[in-house]
């Protein structure tokens, strides 16, 4: 049997081991997001996963999480989740910054922001916007280049972000329990939940896939189904 590594860090060594300050560790404790220390006698020690919860922190105060989505984050013990749905780069720009460098039209990025596209980094726990921002606004930026009007894009968009936030919905609900399979017991939910959460980062762009083959198909067929409605004419193939 593996022993468990001993627990034998005061607070000033921890302090030293990872960079942070003893005020700084105290404060994380008073929020919850460090266990607390084991009393050994007269003394607290800390252990392996002490500083594995300090890396943590760490690592997601760098991507600019707050502290209260850090907090649910590691609270929810799965961790294949922070990456596979939280991760990505680092958020570093302001809205302002963002239009500047996308080359997108001021004035549509912020109809965008208002229509609820380009959504404040704070629902997503963040508190500076990141590089898929910046790339969603370059994207904005190249369809207007290719013509389409600003008025036309903002409902393009809008019926994306109605659609997707509906279907996401659902599929919340899938993974939560609400919906689909009759699960035989709780154990038996939380098993796939946390199976889930663990593959995250690998089930996250194997679904993307199936969901842009979904939106390319439907777009194809509905496309087609418009233009054989607008055309009366017979078609070619009722002609041989």
């Amino acid at each position: 049997m593996t022993e468990e590594p001993a627990l034998d860090l005061r607070i000033d060594d921890l302090a030293r081991d990872s960079g942070l300050t003893v005020d700084t560790i105290r404060f994380y404790q008073r929020e919850g997001l460090l266990p607390a220390a084991l009393r050994v006698g007269r003394t607290k020690v800390y252990g392996p996963a002490h500083r594995e919860r300090l890396e943590q922190i760490r690592d997601l105060r760098q991507r600019r999480f707050s502290l209260a989505a850090i907090k649910a984050l590691l609270d929810s013990e799965r961790p294949g989740i922070v990456e596979g749905i939280f991760g990505g780069s680092t958020a570093d720009y302001s809205l302002e910054q963002l239009v500047t460098r996308s080359g997108v039209d001021p004035g549509l990025a912020y109809r965008l922001r208002d229509s609820g596209l380009l959504r404040d980094p704070a629902e997503f726990g963040r508190d500076a916007y990141d590089a898929a921002d910046l790339d969603l606004l370059r994207a904005v930026a190249e369809l207007a280049r290719l013509g389409l009007p600003g008025d036309v894009i903002v409902e393009l968009t809008n019926i994306y972000t109605e659609g997707v936030e509906r279907m996401q919905s659902q599929v919340l609900d899938l993974f939560t329990g609400k919906r689909g399979p009759g699960w035989k017991d709780a154990d038996e939910l939380r098993e796939f939940q946390t199976n889930a959460a663990a593959s995250a980062g690998e089930l996250l762009p194997t679904v993307t896939r199936m969901v842009g083959y979904v939106h390319q198909r439907t777009l194809q067929r509905l496309t087609l189904g418009a233009i054989r409605n607008a055309d009366p004419s017979p078609g070619r193939d009722e002609l041989i």
